[in-house]
């Protein structure tokens, strides 16, 4: 019995990371068929329009995710910053941009993370940061938090896209 736990730990890092390496093909299509302007329309003022969550999955994978991992790999309990992706987004201008290239951008750096987490053994794993706002985390949490992330603006796409229908039907009726 001791064995199945392990095993089980094994099982669900690797459903963990299955999830993460399938992000991309689920935002592609979500965003799929969506116009120039249904891409960069904003159910509100304080809503990411369908480019925009895209744009900042983009950067929070490069500056955030991409630079975490490492400085986890690489030192003893690094102090990493929170990643201000309201400022960044205010700062990038994500709607002035092109979704074929954040989309493409951000499935590379995630192949390239998910690479790196599936190679790494339970021992590295262990491995402890301290995030801003967070506190210590392991890089197994981190790759949770990933996930966590993830199904948050997988589920906002979504509701959007739904949205965005209803809002064709209406139009075309």
């Amino acid at each position: 019995m001791g064995n199945e736990e392990p095993n089980c730990d094994v099982a669900r890092f690797a459903a963990l990371l299955d999830f993460l390496d399938e992000s991309p093909g689920k935002l592609a299509a979500l965003i799929e068929g969506l116009s120039s302007a249904e891409l960069r329309l904003k159910s509100s003022e304080d809503a990411f329009s369908a480019l925009e969550n895209l744009c900042h999955l983009r950067d929070l994978e490069l500056q955030g995710y991409t630079l975490r991992i490492r400085r986890m790999l690489d030192e003893s309990d690094s102090a990493m910053a929170d990643f201000d992706g309201a400022r960044v987004a205010a700062e990038s201008n994500y709607n002035g941009q092109s979704p074929d290239p954040a989309l493409e951008a951000f499935q590379v750096a995630r192949r390239e993370n998910v690479r790196i987490l599936r190679s790494l053994t339970e021992q590295q794993l262990r491995r402890v940061g301290t995030l801003a706002g967070v506190g210590r985390i392991t890089l197994r949490r981190l790759a949770e938090m990933m996930r966590e992330h993830d199904e948050g603006h997988i589920e906002d796409l979504r509701v959007l896209r739904q949205r965005l229908e209803r809002r064709r039907v209406r139009l075309s009726g």
